[in-house]
């Protein structure tokens, strides 16, 4: 009887605690996050672990200081996940939520716990009812974000091609990825934000010792969605390649201030007198559509769309490794945690990919199982 007890409890604590990790978000969604455990070594033992499902697009994903995770969905919604629940958005943002256009890129201010900054960037739809892009700056209070300032404004847009990606460097400024906005040109065009990688400070000012005197960095870009800091501070990005029928060249390159990327005049292993060709790129027959990249023992971790991956570049060896190719679908986002986890976010509620169950998802992956 004692036994048959124990095992109707245990039964019963499971049902409980399958119902305490399921919550509605706004939408009416059911969203179900795995439960986290204290026990670092225990959770780190996962190779996959799934802590979130049903979230739509989710673009990017940022550590707050105290753990929680706050998360950028494209149609406009800012998240907070904090291990037991997804909680109302605390923030739902005005977008233009057109083609590859919404809400991107997020950034939380390395002086966060003094200055409680968190930074966006998002596509919107201008008075004359053409498409562009701005970083904004945001006041984080009671789990709302609040008394929005624009820093950096009228960054050309489309319906695709709109970059997005925004991360502080080592070096304390704000750095973000533009695309071309499909104007291929712009990305020559010093005089244009299109088709660059940006460095500001706070306030969206060049940042002191930017190659031109103004806010670009670097320049000839595609459409790069995706920025690390390697181990000695170098910085990388990932770049769509073209697209279309003629799809592939897809690059990772090694960014240097003031460098030209060559975008459109030069591409995959093209090389022309001061321009910069790629680390590697995908080569014409196969596609990456890189998105998300984050840094980890010796390693560039990079998201493929289409690509359906997560692609391990080793800097020493210059050896690319895939993985989960096809297994979770589209992969947009990767970042490392503070626990030394990899966080990916699927993309496959996004028109481009196959809509699986709980579709879309967060997860966390340990790269030492990899």
């Amino acid at each position: 009887m004692g036994k048959f007890l124990v095992l109707s409890m245990v039964a019963l604590i499971g049902v409980v605690g399958i119902s305490l990790f399921q919550k509605y978000n706004q939408g009416g969604k059911i969203t179900q996050l795995s439960p986290r455990t204290d026990n670092q070594t225990t959770m780190q033992k996962e190779r996959v672990s799934t802590l979130a499902n049903n979230l739509e697009i989710p673009w990017a994903l940022e550590f707050l200081p105290d753990g929680r995770i706050l998360v950028t969905e494209r149609p406009g919604r800012v998240g907070i996940i904090d291990g037991q629940q997804v909680s109302s958005p605390v923030a739902q943002i005005g977008v233009n939520a057109v083609g590859e256009g919404g809400l991107h890129g997020i950034a939380i201010d390395p002086n966060f716990s003094s200055n409680n900054n968190i930074y966006l960037y998002y596509t919107y739809a201008s008075d004359e009812d053409n498409t562009l892009n701005r970083v904004v700056r945001y006041r984080f209070q009671n789990n709302s974000l609040r008394e929005e300032k624009i820093i950096v404004d009228e960054i050309p847009g489309a319906a695709n091609h709109d970059g997005g990606r925004i991360k502080f460097g080592p070096d304390g400024f704000l750095y973000i990825t533009t695309g071309d906005a499909q104007e291929p040109s712009l990305a020559q065009n010093r005089n244009s934000l299109a088709g660059k990688i940006l460095r500001v400070d706070r306030d969206g000012n060049p940042a002191p010792g930017n190659p031109f005197g103004t806010r670009i960095y670097s320049y000839g870009h595609r459409n790069p969605q995706g920025i690390a800091w390697d181990g000695q501070g170098q910085l990388w990005s990932t770049e769509h390649g073209r697209s279309g029928i003629l799809s592939g060249l897809d690059e990772l390159n090694l960014i240097e201030p003031g460098k030209n990327y060559g975008w459109p005049t030069i591409e995959g292993d093209k090389t022309q007198q001061g321009m910069v060709a790629p680390v590697i790129n995908s080569g014409a027959d196969d596609t990456w559509a890189p998105a998300g990249a984050s840094y980890y023992n010796g390693s560039i971790y990079f998201a493929g769309l289409r690509g359906e991956a997560l692609y391990q570049y080793i800097i020493s060896s210059k050896q690319l490794k895939v993985h989960f190719k096809n297994e979770f679908g589209r992969v947009r986002e990767v970042v490392l945690g503070p626990d030394n986890l990899l966080y990916i976010t699927t993309s496959n509620r996004d028109g481009r990919g196959t809509v699986g169950q709980n579709d879309d998802k967060i997860l966390r992956i340990d790269p030492n199982q990899l």
